[in-house]
């Protein structure tokens, strides 16, 4: 699908602390082989930091940057892949309160880690469907997720991947911004479906009756199945994103070679080239490896944390193309064509994030307790990652997070 005259106007990032893999190796959290196979060397740990505040945190730094006021918004809508806080509640609206603080809608997108960008291209239907008298020009994305949950190991839920904690936020506006969006490509399996659900019974839902998220048990089940003469569902994931890429690069009027870098999942090293480097054709320093395998996989966020590290460290400029790509069970590929259209320049509204603000940004009530971090000021809220901030050698909090 393609898109006119719509943009991103803002982006920001909570990135908690990271835990080094050889910390976790030496705890007996992680096995060696398994490090040694992922290729991964930290990943983010927030402790006892709520998923939604660490969305909320985030939205303030895309806000300031935006050039919004509250009053231009239209709607918040907010990602997370895995538990925000008590059932019955509303993460999105708690999001709502702690940003913008006006009457919207507030939605919450549960399409795993492609919920960003599945968020964005509602985002811009919005916008562009919206021709009422008193329309409003803008639409603020946002996730979270926090995998500190007693019924998570984050070392041991998947050999694909390291689950991580952390947040992300973006500005989509009808007035212009940094990039401006191109298009869109989706593609499903749902013939796939199966895969994530591995033989486990869908009521009573398993985290009520105490069932741990573990994609391992689920892909052990399938071998079990296949060794039986059952075989699973059959499909190729790097098909889709393959498929996925070639739609909205088509729509864009672009080709890959036209691509600069490439936004993608934090997945381990072997996962991340046969779901998304090999289909796109594309080798590891044009997309995020070295960054991403010093942070983990941070659920629907991971895309947007990527762009704000290219955009930010000037690894990206105007003129150049973004392909924004993630996944979701289902299993589904999702990707968003961006051009970069203004530079990265700090002023004084990044400043302020440093300061005392009735927005309570400052208020150290939810960092991860007993953590013995380093250059502990440069992870607080409206930090801009400069190029290489994210090295696992400066900061490494003993609790582990679990």
């Amino acid at each position: 699908m393609r898109v006119d005259d719509i943009y991103l106007a803002g982006v920001g990032t909570y990135l908690p602390p990271v835990v080094t893999t050889e910390h976790a190796v030496e705890k007996s959290w992680y096995d060696r082989a398994d490090r040694e196979a992922s290729g991964m060397e930290a990943v983010m740990v927030a402790g006892e930091t709520p998923a939604p505040e660490m969305a909320a945190r985030a939205a303030q730094v895309a806000l300031r940057r935006s050039g919004h006021g509250p009053d231009d918004f239209g709607a918040l809508l907010h990602s997370d892949s895995y538990h925000q806080g008590p059932d019955g509640w509303s993460a999105p609206h708690y999001v709502l309160r702690r940003t913008l603080d006006r009457p919207i809608t507030a939605l919450e997108i549960r399409q795993g880690c492609l919920g960003m960008i599945a968020s964005l291209e509602m985002a811009a239907h919005r916008l562009i469907a919206d021709r009422g008298r008193d329309r409003k020009d803008a639409v603020l994305l946002t996730a979270g997720d926090n995998f500190s949950a007693p019924q998570v190991d984050r070392w041991r839920a998947s050999r694909m991947f390291l689950l991580a904690d952390g947040g992300a936020a973006v500005v989509v506006s009808r007035r212009g911004g940094f990039a401006r969006v191109l298009a869109f490509g989706t593609v499903s399996n749902p013939g796939m479906e199966e895969l994530h659900r591995g033989g486990e019974v869908i009521f009573p839902p398993g985290v009520t009756i105490g069932r741990s998220l573990n994609f391992e048990e689920r892909s052990d089940y399938w071998r079990r199945q296949w060794a039986a003469g059952i075989a699973p569902p059959m499909g190729h994931f790097g098909e889709c994103v393959a498929e996925a890429a070639e739609r909205a690069l088509d729509e864009a009027g672009i080709s890959m070679e036209k691509v600069t870098r490439v936004c993608h999942t934090g997945f381990a090293r072997g996962s991340l080239e046969a779901m998304f480097l090999d289909p796109l054709e594309i080798d590891a320093d044009r997309g995020l490896w070295d960054f991403t395998r010093g942070i983990g996989h941070a659920g629907a966020a991971d895309p947007f944390i990527g762009l704000e590290h290219l955009w930010t460290s000037g690894q990206v400029v105007p003129g150049d193309h973004v392909l924004l790509i993630g996944s979701a069970p289902g299993m589904e590929a999702g990707c968003v064509v961006l051009e970069i259209i203004a530079p990265y320049e700090p002023g004084d509204h990044e400043s302020e994030s440093r300061g005392s603000e009735s927005n309570e940004l400052q208020n150290d009530d939810h960092e991860p307790e007993d953590q013995e971090i380093q250059n502990d000021d440069h992870r607080r809220p409206g930090h801009e990652p400069r190029d290489g901030d994210h090295g696992p050698e400066n900061r490494e909090p003993e609790n582990g997070g679990r």
